[in-house]
């Protein structure tokens, strides 16, 4: 008999948590919020943002000129296009539109409360919310990459490109530019929600980390590393020059900087829940 009443109260002291609760409610989250990333008034401006880089190239590639440039050098430009163009403008500024909008746009929209409202833990809202933001920005920009890469080979040497992309090293290339890509907006997309959260006027911070990115070329070797653009520029597979004054620094082993840019991510989503369970909503004042 005693036995059994410690069995019960073990039980009631230790109550299982409930995952399949959460997950259902993180699923039904990501469901709603992908749909407004995708069709919402606010995904226009992704939209045109995406696009930029593909319709750069598709004229370039519709213009008639001369096709002076070698081959072999496609690498190298699509290495500069995708570096100067695609990563520090079109992902780092499509994530911070994406991503501080999953909170601050609903303040702005007076909608949030919605979710406070409903039985849905917090933490529970700022995964799938986050989810949402990875998969549309992921599905955007990579996207993004793929085109743009393949309208720089395929349109002026067609043949050239084939034995590339199905002989060579083409498709580990594009391969490597996509997950590069991906886990930028996984990165990037982190710090914007956390400064969605943290910021009334999230535009200032994010300027700030910009500036941080645009200037780690700058940085000695140590604060290179406080960066996300430094394990990005690691991994892709061709490196660029940063020019006569950048200060040189040994990219991070995939090794290390994969799981290190995947660690810092989970620890600034657990900042983000942390802070969202003392979150008062003031429409009032924004």
């Amino acid at each position: 008999m005693s036995s059994t009443v410690n069995t019960v109260n073990n039980k009631l002291a230790k109550p299982s948590l409930p995952w399949s609760l959460w997950l259902r409610q993180i699923r039904a989250i990501f469901s709603l919020e992908t749909r407004k990333n995708f069709l919402g008034k606010r995904a226009i401006l992704i939209y045109l943002l995406a696009l930029l880089p593909v319709s750069m190239l598709g004229l370039l590639a519709l213009v008639p000129t001369p096709k002076s440039n070698n081959f072999a050098n496609l690498s190298m430009i699509f290495a500069w296009i995708y570096a100067g163009l695609i990563l520090r403008t079109v992902v780092f500024f499509g994530c911070a539109w994406i991503f501080m909008n999953l909170f601050r746009g609903e303040l702005v929209d007076r909608s949030l409360h919605y979710y406070f409202l409903s039985p849905v833990r917090r933490e529970v809202l700022v995964v799938g919310k986050y989810l949402s933001g990875v998969v549309a920005s992921s599905v955007l920009f990579v996207g993004t990459t793929i085109v743009s890469l393949l309208l720089l080979y395929f349109p002026d040497h067609f043949s050239e490109s084939g034995r590339f992309f199905f002989d060579g090293p083409g498709m580990s290339q594009l391969l490597t530019y996509a997950g590069v890509t991906m886990l930028a907006c996984i990165g990037y997309g982190a710090f914007f929600l956390f400064i969605g959260l943290f910021f009334r006027n999230p535009i200032i911070p994010a300027l700030v980390m910009y500036g941080w990115e645009l200037i780690n070329f700058l940085l000695p070797p140590l604060l290179k590393k406080i960066s996300v653009i430094h394990y990005l520029n690691s991994l892709v597979p061709i490196q660029v020059s940063e020019g006569p004054f950048a200060v040189v620094a040994e990219p991070t082993p995939s090794w290390i900087a994969i799981p290190g840019l995947l660690l810092v991510t989970l620890l600034v989503l657990i900042a983000a829940g942390y802070r969202i369970r003392h979150l008062e909503i003031k429409y009032g004042s924004e």
